[in-house]
């Protein structure tokens, strides 16, 4: 009788240890979201900008503040993260400047770690949400998951999760999907390897080159 209850208890406390890191890990990048904001008291960045958000792709992008001329930019990527991480620290390191647009490039790490397209779809559309309520004029640009060459063990479910958010966004005037598989695509139609970084994940400077004159054009004002 005893081994009969110890078993489920067992199991139950094993569940409850492998589940509270998932429900903590938000608050994992608290650290990151303080360094990222500590000079914003002292010296604010400009409000009515463009915030840049989500994972290492933007992170990793040091030539932002010189690529959109005439257009102030604001990074607030942070390396590792997923897009429900952007969607809990939203007020934060979006909302609080009052951007006119929000270019939102997540979801990698997400089908990576065992995410489906139709969650990734749903953190998607909590952080449209979360802006729309509290800047209801501001544009949401969300650039297309990037069909990396590491990565090919999910470019279906990359595919999937594109074509799910792109047509929500044709749906919305203040939202728009921007396609950068294609502008990206060699002669077998996916990004070439000579685009990416050695972990054949991060883009080159050339990579971001192809970013930076895809995505000008939805950035003037």
């Amino acid at each position: 009788m005893e081994t009969k209850i110890r078993r489920p208890l067992l199991l139950f406390l094993s569940l409850a240890l492998w589940a509270a890191p998932l429900a903590a890990k938000p608050e994992a990048w608290t650290a990151e979201i303080d360094r990222l904001t500590a000079a914003d008291a002292t010296n604010p960045p400009p409000q009515h900008a463009v915030v840049f958000v989500g994972s290492s792709s933007i992170r990793l992008w040091q030539s932002l503040p010189h690529d959109f001329p005439g257009i102030a930019t604001i990074n607030r990527g942070f390396g590792g993260s997923e897009l429900a991480d952007s969607v809990y620290y939203a007020d934060r390191i979006v909302i609080a400047y009052h951007p006119r647009t929000v270019v939102l490039f997540a979801g990698t790490n997400d089908l990576w770690s065992g995410k489906t397209p139709e969650a990734v779809f749903a953190d998607f559309q909590a952080f449209r949400a979360r802006l729309r309520t509290a800047l209801p004029e501001t544009k949401l640009i969300y650039l297309s998951i990037t069909l990396a060459p590491s990565r090919m063990r999910i470019h279906d479910a990359m595919r999937t999760t594109n074509r799910l958010i792109a047509n929500a966004c044709a749906r919305d005037p203040h939202c728009t999907f921007v396609d950068l598989n294609t502008p990206m695509a060699g002669p077998n139609g996916l990004p070439p390897s000579e685009l990416f970084r050695d972990d054949q994940l991060h883009l080159k400077p050339a990579g971001y080159a192809i970013w930076t004159k895809v995505l000008a054009p939805y950035l003037q004002p």
